[in-house]
């Protein structure tokens, strides 16, 4: 039987509240506590279990306790901007072909939820490069990073788009900005042969010009798609059916490779 690994202070731990379906991310601290709407939560208390243990609250509610998933630290991140939601990440990991040791460029910081997903991704001998013209967005995405415990794998550089990329020869190019089409031709420069962009816009207007600019530049296996999510309620008297709300546009994704 596999060792269980306690939990300890100065680790970040997700509380999920059993009957609400609602959770909690923080960081265990000695004589911390977490106030909710079903009393407080004592960090002394949690020190030493083990994942999926219960919790209860002052009152006696019952919670359950988890470290967080690397969805659970991208949906909670100190939002400055939009971020590109899980159901969106997960296509364009596939698309880009990420796996460990890479080297990846992210034009767009925002608030770095994508970028702890690719930094989670690269393991500790890749490297991000992720680029942002506003130094308030780079200064929330680092914390964002620093609290998932991946900073030291991500390079953080105020930039503005359209300039030349100091990296160069990487694996995979992305860009969330609102006229990417403008950074197309310096992620040609820096990507290497074969390898792949993605990009996130919210507009067909910015997805025909992107997807334009892709083929003038000379960008092949050109790929677009839209991503819906909706959860289905699975229930033992009242039935299953689909939840009453969803997930559904929250951009137009394109993905394309490099010809040499």
């Amino acid at each position: 039987m596999k060792q269980l690994r306690e939990l300890s202070y100065e680790e970040s731990v997700l509380i999920w509240d059993e009957e609400r379906k609602k959770s909690f991310l923080f960081v265990l601290r000695p004589g911390g506590e977490l106030g909710t709407h079903k009393g407080k939560i004592l960090h002394d208390e949690i020190v030493g279990k083990a994942e999926g243990s219960l919790v209860l609250s002052s009152t006696g509610a019952r919670f359950r306790v988890f470290r967080p998933s690397v969805t659970d630290r991208m949906m909670k991140v100190q939002r400055k901007t939009q971020i590109v939601y899980p159901k969106d990440a997960a296509w364009f990991v596939l698309a880009m072909n990420i796996k460990p040791g890479m080297k990846i460029i992210e034009m767009g910081t925002g608030s770095g939820a994508f970028t702890i997903l690719l930094a989670q991704l690269i393991g500790p001998d890749g490297k991000i490069y992720t680029f942002d013209k506003r130094e308030d967005f780079l200064k929330n995405a680092k914390e964002n990073l620093k609290k998932a415990g991946l900073e030291d794998r991500v390079v953080f550089e105020l930039l503005n788009a359209g300039d030349s990329f100091p990296v160069k020869d990487v694996d995979a190019v992305f860009l969330d900005l609102p006229e990417p089409w403008i950074a197309i031709s310096p992620a040609w420069d820096a990507l290497a042969p074969g390898k792949s962009i993605a990009i996130i816009v919210p507009t067909a207007e910015q997805l025909k010009r992107s997807v334009e600019t892709l083929k003038d530049k000379g960008f092949a296996v050109i790929d677009t798609v839209e991503i819906l999510e909706r959860r289905i309620l699975v229930r033992k008297k009242e039935g299953v059916r689909p939840f009453e709300k969803m997930v559904g546009f929250t951009g137009y994704l394109i993905s394309a490779r490099k010809l040499l």
